[in-house]
C-alpha cells in the first residue's frame, strides 16, 4: 500500500491531447529569434476595454474580441515562417495548416487568466521562450476541477489538441522575468477561406 506522502506526491496527468517537448529550438536559435521579435510593432493587449500587462502581435489572421471576427492581417515574416516549419513538425502537421501566429510578450508580473481559445481556431502549437512558465490546465469536474500543470522551460514547445484543446482551460500565472510566446494556431475547417 503506497504511503500518503506518495499520494500527495503524484503529479496530476496531463490531459489527453497535450504534449509538451523541451529545446525544440537551441540557446542560439532563440537568441536569433528574440532579435527578430523585438523588433515587431507588438501592441499592449486590450480585451472588452481591459487592457493586459502583455504586447502582442498577430500575423496571417487576428481574433477581434470587440467584433468577435477572425480577419486577415499581414502575412507572417519569414523569421516566423521558418519556426512554423518546426511547430508543424512538432505538432506532425503541415506547416500551411498553421495560419496564424500571435507573438506575445509578457514583461514582469505579467500573465494570462484562464481561457480557452476561441473556437475558430483548431490545434495550437506554442514555443516559450527567454524565461520559464507554469502553463496550468483545469477542467470542471462536477463541483471541483481537476488540474494539472508543466513548468513550460525556454526553447520547448507545446501542443494543445483533442482534449486538450477542447475541455480544458489554460493559465499562466505571473511570470517572474520577461518571456515571449509564439502561438500558432490553425483554421477550423468551417472558417477557412
Amino acid at each position: 500500500m503506497p504511503s500518503q506522502l506518495a499520494l500527495f506526491d503524484a503529479e496530476p496527468a496531463l490531459p489527453p491531447g497535450f504534449r509538451y517537448a523541451p529545446d525544440l529550438l537551441s540557446p542560439q536559435e532563440e537568441s536569433e529569434l528574440v532579435v527578430h521579435l523585438r523588433e515587431l510593432p507588438l501592441k499592449e493587449f486590450e480585451f472588452h476595454g481591459y487592457r493586459g500587462k502583455r504586447r502582442t502581435g498577430s500575423f496571417g489572421w487576428r481574433y477581434d474580441f470587440d467584433r468577435e471576427t477572425l480577419d486577415r492581417v499581414d502575412d507572417m515574416p519569414g523569421f516566423l515562417r521558418a519556426l512554423r516549419v518546426r511547430a508543424a513538425a512538432f505538432a506532425a502537421s503541415e506547416a500551411d495548416r498553421l495560419q496564424h501566429v500571435l507573438v506575445t510578450e509578457y514583461g514582469a508580473g505579467a500573465g494570462i487568466g484562464w481561457h480557452r481559445d476561441k473556437a475558430v481556431f483548431g490545434e495550437i502549437v506554442g514555443i516559450s521562450l527567454l524565461a520559464p512558465c507554469t502553463f496550468r490546465l483545469r477542467r470542471k469536474s462536477g463541483t471541483t476541477w481537476e488540474r494539472a500543470s508543466v513548468t513550460a522551460e525556454p526553447r520547448s514547445a507545446y501542443l494543445l489538441s483533442g482534449a486538450a484543446r477542447t475541455e480544458w482551460e489554460h493559465s499562466i500565472p505571473p511570470v517572474e522575468s520577461p518571456r515571449y510566446s509564439v502561438t500558432f494556431r490553425n483554421l477550423r475547417e468551417t472558417v477557412r477561406r
